[in-house]
């Protein structure tokens, strides 16, 4: 493996989530989640404030903007557009285009103070760290191995997963044509490949780790993601 071009790619997607961040930040600020705003609406506002901000109007998934009953769903559905309440919970997840790199960038945010709400917000960012932890700690996991430990720990922690996988690949756009076999795309039941791998052009494979929590009783879920095996040096 060429180390200086992989310091490069490791840069470029540490810099493409960087710009992920800087744009959720601004798009609160501006407080285009707002409630009596469709979710559709939001999604087209964050979308224009990229362009302005960035111009970019690329992403390499659906954009998705969920609230209430529609944050139970997972990412491949398509709930109707709802409009979101006063005292609603949110979750934004793009995947924006910098350039020749992708973003994939997930965040809860509560209306209101709902303490159920509160409390599944932030059980997200903890949960991800003890998953990136487990991958850590373990050279020669799966992406099987992971998902199964990061829906046990959401058991013990007294919440449900609420998808069938716990991230993805990332990397150049389109990363999936250069990806291998599908399932092992995911950090999923049946991807049984290490993580820490090469992919088929022989470049390090990069990871998002996802984690969606849902509260069923209360209609409602959360939603956090971001890059799992880089990160900016301290």
């Amino acid at each position: 493996m060429d180390e200086s071009a992989e310091s490069v790619r490791v840069a470029a997607l540490l810099d493409a989530e960087a710009k992920a961040g800087v744009l959720f930040d601004e798009a609160i600020a501006r407080g285009l989640l707002a409630a009596g705003r469709s979710e559709s609406a939001v999604s087209d506002a964050v979308a224009d404030l990229a362009e302005e901000m960035f111009g970019i109007r690329r992403f390499w998934h659906k954009r998705i903007v969920r609230s209430g009953v529609n944050t139970l769903a997972p990412f491949a559905a398509n709930p109707p557009d709802r409009v979101i309440g006063d005292d609603d919970i949110c979750f934004l997840d793009f995947g924006p285009i910098f350039g020749a790199w992708e973003a994939d960038f997930g965040r809860t945010y509560v209306l209101g103070a709902d303490p159920a709400k509160l409390a599944i917000r932030d059980a997200l960012e903890p949960l991800w760290s003890w998953g990136r932890d487990r991958f850590d700690t373990d050279p020669d996991i799966t992406g099987g191995r992971l998902y199964a430990a990061v829906v046990e720990r959401a058991a013990e922690l007294g919440w449900e997963f609420g998808a069938a996988i716990a991230g993805h690949l990332v990397g150049e756009f389109p990363h999936k044509r250069i990806s291998g076999t599908e399932v092992d795309t995911y950090i999923t039941e049946g991807s049984d490949l290490p993580m820490r791998r090469p992919d088929p052009t022989g470049r390090a494979c990069h990871w998002i780790l996802e984690i969606h929590l849902v509260d069923r009783a209360g209609g409602f879920g959360g939603f956090f993601e971001q890059l799992l095996d880089v990160r900016p040096p301290d």
